[in-house]
């Protein structure tokens, strides 16, 4: 009874979450338990025996069909299983749950009733079981035949009868980095892990592929062209090269027609409806008219047939198909001569397994790699015709002596393996000349290497040789190419004065060598050493052509006799003081690099050549360039970060092919003329001046360079720039004026028709330039200046993608400004904040930050920003920046949800390094499909207190993937808080993904792919590509001035010392991180750059206040100023760029917007009364409150006397010249508590994200309730609780949706789920049911405009505060809004909020409490819905 009431329970439990869920009912198969296979299935079955017996290590499968969306189940973690198997799983971490998902026959859905659903349903079984438990354990209980494995959504395999699937689950997680086995046991039960490893009861069957592989049907056939042969029905097979006719009955064993397709022909028959003709090539060529059922039949047979008959080889090329076998057809196409099986798992024996292989008498080449084989198949052996064979990448140990009866064989691929050693025999293979050996377990150069006298390219790459002595390769007189890279090499040397007259090409990049004397390999025309430890080098120069040694410790480089077929050389990276005097006898080198040494002048000889087209010099210690004595080739010049203040008068006008040139970071006045006469020939086209001295003068100088596309003249001292010579530069297409003190940009700019990027900000404009005109302008940066309007022509040209007013604080822009601003795909202005009157206590954070994002000469931006000073319920912020690279998808989806993350799991654990590590594992399990081929380096940082110290002082966790980093400025000197996480920059990593017999290419690319060696995504590198994250805790002090996070783009160009000194030089972190972009891009970055400062004003005690200005009661209601963007010295500031930065969307305009929120529209500005600066508070020094209320001044004052503390909620600002009842402006009398700008009201509206300060229960002190309605806003003092009726604290308006629109939006694909592109102002959009955002917004359709928003969340009920003198106005503007918004009455008492909200899957819609005063509460219920522009 005990048993029957357990299960009973169970179902109940199960039955009552699927309900909750609104899903499917699930069904139940009777609860089963087994201690072992092979016993009675039924021993368990009810009794005592159960999960619940600790002793047993039984199998439960609890069989659900479960309607899947993605890769989120519709079973929470908390419904998915009853009492008992919860009781099961917590009593041995070593128990756990495996899903098991069918195959592709889903059962139909319903035809009508509430669940009727065109959606496919997957019959999932979840499965309960131990690590121990086996394939054959699992199969015996279900009466299967097996069970399959898929990685990242890619192959799946069959698992052997003797793994344990469960074990499998853990050892992955463990391996991604999860260490506490209680948490392991958690992930393995997710659903969402299934887009990482996903286990099937029966082979998934893949219709695409398997038509791909295998054509069959049953069709009328007709042989030849003449009407005598009749039409009869015949068995019809497509596989590999050939065409099958067959009998019906005995299609394998009866009398069979091959028709060879290659070379031949398949057209359509006009005359015969669905009809076909196949004909094989040549002169005896036969012909089948094939009949089809339908046209999908035809058109798919002619679709694959015309791939075969278009080869020019008979290849059949079956690679990544999960095979085990080949189709058994597939052997009677005798022709075959390449045959591809990569990417399977081909077994020895069976029908079409490898022992088959021998059938295809003609077969040339072969590839098997990839294919987890253990052993090298010896019956490959047997195939006599190979000439290129490929076992790479299969585990194997050692090669048979029977290779050596492959005599023809020209091509050997062993790489990936872990051989150590060769057989003798290989060495009689005569006609072997490619030998690949890279990333095996080699100590040295086998000696079998000497036989093979064909072979002359030698590729061993990734071995573990420590040491080479240069007589072994002269014993090798053969081999001319070797590739020796990654293996570690400390030493290669001569041991005797013997030449190594045949090596021509010689690559030992990324070794340990700290010396290289290769004088003695004489005919030497290539070699590679970059990365290495390179002190001195030496070499002969008879036929030495291409050189690359940067990045080593090199103090000089001797090559005698001269390299007089030198043409390309690279050492920069180094520490050359002076270049030896044989560079500038090379006569024919064309590139050079020497950049990053400590040179302090160049040879005269050097830039005078006759053959160097281009020169970098970049960050030496130049004073001086050389005079040019006469017209020299040169093309591109680079003299960045020198010490130059003048440059040669002749440069310009000797140089006439240069079209390169940077001079940013020097000292320069001014600059050359382009010529001597007013007739100018430069053919000048990029020029790169940012960071000098330069004044307005220079502009005279520049008109000589008629050419010029490219201009970067920024952080000069430009006062102005010639109305008259910005006429002339009529080839412009990207001007840079940034950082100068600029007050106006000519008006002759729109003479620049070809104008398409202008950046300007930082400077002091006041009038918008005149260049909305010009027919290609794509970017316009006018931030960080002193616009006040802008005057537009009637429409904007189509090409305008971005526009930037942000930071310029007096610009106030009308209601037709944003209207014809809408169609802009990314529109950045700032939210104006309100500044808090009255004696009123405001909770400030001691940080503010700003970022910057550029994307450079790329046609996308692949990177994206998080950052919230807000964060949490205390003191708190968070910051993150994320890199995909070339994919933009990534990086959203992570600024979409890693916050959210991390707020749960700093829930989970106090312990920083779990915490962290958390957060980075279960954002890379969210990123679903998406992150199975996609990654992104991130980094996030998190300011909190200590947990054992609340009220302490405030540290900086900082974790990282890729190669993103984080600096921060202590004591004035940088400190690096992150680690560099790819190839090059990481020994350890390196190792670790050599350990793991990845092939590294020579570009250092994980299988060219990426150079990251940990990333969030890239799953299918895995476990090359990890996403276990570094994490580093750094206390802050008051010596912590800023933090720095940048991405690989930024970091490659500016050195931490430099970012440090630029952030010094400028107060706002906004205008500090667009200066660090500008610089990036002026020192040639073309990638992506992205950019994050923090400014942190931390004291001793992490105390933040301020002592108070006045403590005087208010008399009457305070008012709210008109909006004024707060300064970016202003700590209370909680913007995303220091001044807060909204996108719009252009899916919306402007009127509409403004229509839907009903805005209020004034011409006057309320009365004030009495004002003062309010007293900032910090969270261990809280203000006194009174449920919730704020009070003024000191304690004493009632509860009545109160105003909105709801900080503003970070948006766009709009006007409107009508009220929400229709009425002109001018008609109205102003409203106390109302925003206004002359005749403009602003409304603000912006998503917001409410996981952040979701905690369990509810406040239950002043003080909680203070941080929960105020300091735990997020971000940017953003609403918490999301209401139908908001009351804005800004303006006292309300903003409403109807019950109509409501339910339209939820319907629409784009609005239930994600819409939009990006959030430029660093926000975190709201999560959906356990956090599952991810898989929503991979169903969103891609737009080109707006920024993600959420789907809208219910959340439990929060009470507005409205002041005594709004409250008339609330009430009736909220009759007003009545009939528009609908929703049942709500009880009288409100529902409790102990409970989390991630407890319940869909918690129920809360009230929006209005609350007045100590009277009568007025409670109204809406539905909840955000509005996101």
């Amino acid at each position: 009874m005990e048993g029957e009431d357990n299960n009973a329970q169970v179902a109940a439990t199960t039955e009552r979450g699927a309900r909750d869920v609104g899903g499917p009912c699930i069904d139940r198969q009777p609860d089963t338990a087994v201690p072992r296979a092979g016993l009675d299935p039924t021993a368990g079955r009810g009794g005592r025996g159960g999960l619940g017996a600790p002793a047993a290590a039984g199998i439960r499968v609890l069989k659900r069909n479960m309607k899947r969306n993605g890769s989120r189940g519709c079973v929470t973690r908390k419904t998915r299983f009853g009492s008992r198997e919860r009781d099961w799983l917590k009593g041995d971490t070593q128990r756990g749950c495996v899903c098991l998902y069918g195959g592709t026959a889903d059962p139909q859905p319903p035809a009508s009733g509430p669940q009727a659903s065109s959606t496919p349903q997957t019959d999932l079984q979840l499965v309960l079981c131990s690590t121990s438990t086996t394939v054959e354990e699992l199969c015996a209980q279900r009466d299967g035949h097996g069970l399959y494995v898929q990685l990242h959504g890619d192959l799946v395999r069959r698992l052997g009868p003797s793994e344990s699937p469960l074990q499998m689950v853990y050892d992955y997680l463990s391996a991604m980095g999860y260490k506490d086995p209680a948490r392991v046991q958690q992930e393995a039960a997710n659903s969402d892990l299934s887009c990482l490893i996903r286990f099937y009861s029966e082979r998934p069957v893949n219709a695409d592929r398997q038509e791909r592989t295998l054509l069959k049907g049953i069709f009328s056939v007709r042989k030849g062209k003449s009407q005598l042969h009749k039409w009869a029905e015949r068995q019809v097979i497509l596989c590999g090269t050939c065409l099958i006719v067959a009998s019906v009955k005995d299609s394998l064993t009866g009398k069979m027609h091959i028709l060879p397709l290659v070379g031949g022909k398949v057209e359509e028959v006009k005359r015969r409806q669905h009809c076909l003709m196949f004909s094989s090539a040549g002169s005896q060529a036969q012909t089948y008219f094939v009949n089809f059922d339908s046209l999908a039949d035809s058109q798919r047979w002619h679709r694959q047939a015309s791939k075969v008959v278009s080869q020019t080889v008979s290849l059949v090329d079956l690679s990544c198909y999960s095979l085990e076998a080949m189709p058994e057809y597939l052997l009677y196409s005798q022709d075959v001569t390449h045959l591809n099986l990569r990417h399977n798992f081909m077994s020895l024996k069976g029908p079409g397994g490898l022992l088959s292989l021998p059938r295809f008498s003609q077969l040339k080449s072969l590839n098997l790699s990839n294919n987890r084989l253990g052993a090298f198949p010896e019956c490959v052996c047997d195939i006599l015709t190979l000439t290129e064979l490929n076992v790479s990448c299969n585990s194997l140990q050692t090669i048979p002596a029977q290779i050596g009866n492959l005599q023809s064989l020209q091509t050997l691929s062993l790489d990936g393996n872990h051989l150590s050693s060769l057989p003798e025999e290989l060495g009689g293979m005569s006609q072997l000349n490619s030998l690949g050996l890279s990333f095996n377990n080699f100590p040295n150069i086998p000696a079998v290497l000497e036989r093979l006298s064909a072979v002359d390219k030698l590729a061993m790459a990734g071995n573990r040789m420590e040491s080479l002595e240069l007589c072994t390769l002269a014993k090798m007189s053969h081999l001319k190419n070797i590739d020796l890279r990654l293996n570690g090499l400390r030493r290669l040397q001569s041991g005797s004065f013997e030449a190594v007259s045949q090596v021509t090409q010689l690559d030992v990049r990324d070794n340990c060598l700290d010396s290289l004397d290769l004088s003695s390999v004489c005919n030497l025309e290539t070699l590679h050493c970059q990365r290495n430890q390179l002190g001195t080098l030496t070499l002969g120069g008879f036929t030495l052509r291409v050189l690359h040694a940067g990045s080593n410790r090199l103090t000089t480089v001797n090559i005698y006799p001269v390299p007089n077929q030198l043409t390309h050389m690279d050492l920069s990276q180094n520490l050359l003081e002076y270049l030896p005097d044989w560079v500038c006898d090379s006569r024919k080198i064309e590139m050079l690099d020497i950049s990053h040494n400590l040179l302090s002048e160049l040879p005269s000889r050097l830039l005078n050549s006759l053959s160097l087209r281009k020169l970098l010099v970049g960050n030496n210690r130049l004073q001086r360039v050389p005079v040019l004595l006469d017209h020299v080739p040169l093309e591109a010049l680079d003299l960045q970060h020198n010490k130059l203040d003048e440059l040669s008068e002749s440069l310009f006008y000797k140089a006439l092919n240069l079209k390169y040139l940077n001079l940013s970071a020097n000292t320069l006045e001014n600059i050359p003329p382009s010529s001597q006469s007013e007739e100018s020939l430069s053919t000048l086209q990029e020029l790169y001046l940012t960071r000098n001295n330069l004044n307005e003068n220079c502009g005279a100088v520049l008109v000589g360079h008629q050419n010029l596309r490219v201009l970067h003249i920024a952080y000069n001292n430009l006062l102005s720039f010639p109305a008259s010579k910005l006429s002339k530069l009529e080839q412009l297409e990207e001007l840079n004026l940034s950082g100068n003190k600029l007050k106006t940009i000519p008006s002759t700019v729109s003479s620049c028709k070809r104008l398409h990027t202008l950046v300007a900000h930082s400077n002091h404009i006041a009038v918008f330039p005149e260049i909305l005109n010009l027919p290609e302008i794509k970017l316009v940066d006018l931030s960080c200046n002193e616009l006040t309007e802008i005057q537009l022509p009637d429409s904007l040209p189509a090409t305008l993608q971005e526009l930037d007013l942000t930071g310029n604080s007096s610009l106030m822009l009308e209601h037709k400004t944003l209207n014809l601003f809408s169609h802009i795909t990314t529109l950045k202005l700032d939210q104006k904040s309100t500044a808090a009157t009255g004696d009123s206590v405001t909770v400030s954070t001691p940080w503010t930050h700003g970022y910057s994002e550029m994307s450079g000469q790329r046609n996308k931006l692949c990177v994206s920003v998080l950052a919230v000073d807000r964060f949490g319920d205390g003191v708190e912020a968070c910051y993150g920046i994320f890199d995909g690279d070339r994919n933009e998808e990534v990086p959203r989806l992570l600024q979409c949800t890693m916050g959210d993350v991390l707020c749960e799991e700093v829930q989970h654990s106090s312990v920083d390094n779990v915490y962290m590590c958390n957060t980075f594992l279960t954002s890379h399990r969210k990123l679903g499909m998406a992150g199975q081929k996609l990654g992104a380096s991130a980094l996030l940082c998190y300011i909190h207190h200590e947990p054992s110290d609340p009220g302490g002082s405030f540290s900086l966790t900082v974790a990282n993937v890729g190669t993103c980093q984080a600096v921060l400025c202590r004591d004035g000197r940088p400190v690096p808080l992150s680690k560099v996480y790819s190839l090059e920059n990481c020994t350890e990593e390196m190792e670790r993904v050599k350990r793991n017999k990845a092939i590294i290419t020579e570009d250092n690319k994980v299988s060219g792919v990426t150079c990251c060696s940990r990333l969030l995504g890239c799953s299918y590198l895995s476990p090359w590509v990890l996403p276990k994250p570094w994490v580093n805790t750094t206390p802050l002090c008051a010596q912590d001035d800023f933090l720095i996070l940048g991405n690989r783009a930024l970091f490659e160009r500016v050195s931490y010392q430099e970012a440090v000194r630029t952030v010094q030089a400028v107060r706002d972190p906004r205008a500090a991180a667009k200066k660090l972009c500008s610089i990036a891009q002026s020192y040639g970055c073309r990638d992506n750059i992205e950019a994050v400062v923090v400014s942190l004003q931390i004291s001793e005690d992490g105390c933040t206040c301020e002592p108070p200005i006045s403590t005087s009661e208010l008399r009457g209601p305070p008012a709210v100023p008109a909006s004024l963007t707060t300064g970016p010295t202003d700590p209370a500031t909680l913007s995303s760029s220091s001044g807060i930065v909204s996108e719009f969307s252009s899916e919306t305009s402007a009127s509409e917007v403004c229509s839907e929120a009903g805005s209020t529209a004034s011409d006057e500005h309320p009365s004030s009364g009495a004002t003062s600066r309010s007293e900032r508070r910090c969270s261990l020094h809280p203000a006194a409150t009174l449920c919730g209320i704020m009070v003024p001044g000191s304690a004493v004052a009632g509860p009545h006397v109160g105003q909105f503390q709801q900080p503003p909620p970070s948006g766009a600002t709009f006007s409107s010249n009508k009220s929400d009842n229709g009425l002109d402006s001018d008609d109205e009398a102003p409203l106390e508590g109302v925003i206004s700008n002359g005749s403009k009201l602003e409304v603000e509206v912006d998503i917001h994200c409410c996981a952040f300060q979701l905690r369990p229960g509810a406040p239950e002190s002043p003080k909680d309730l203070r941080f929960e309605r105020q300091g735990g806003h997020y971000p940017n003092g953003k609403m918490r609780r999301q209401n139908s009726v908001v009351v804005s604290a800004t303006n006292g308006c309300l903003l409403a949706v109807c019950g109509r629109e409501i339910a339209d939006l939820k319907k629409s694909p784009s609005t239930s789920s994600l819409f939009g592109k990006k959030l430029c102002n660093g926000s975190v959009v709201a999560p959906e049911d356990s956090h599952n955002v991810i898989e929503v917004a991979l169903e969103a359709p891609k737009k080109k405009s707006g920024y993600f928003t959420a789907p809208a969340q219910q959340d439990p009920e929060d009470q507005l505060i409205v002041p005594p003198s709004l409250e008339q106005e609330v009430r009736e503007q909220l009759r007003g809004q009545s009939p528009l918004v609908s929703g049942p009455s709500l009880p009288s008492t409100p529902p409790s909020l102990k409970e989390p909200v991630w407890d319940n899957p869909h918690p129920p819609a809360f009230a929006s409490n209005l609350v007045s005063g100590p009277g009568p509460v007025p409670i109204l219920q809406h539905e909840v819905y955000d509005t996101a522009l």
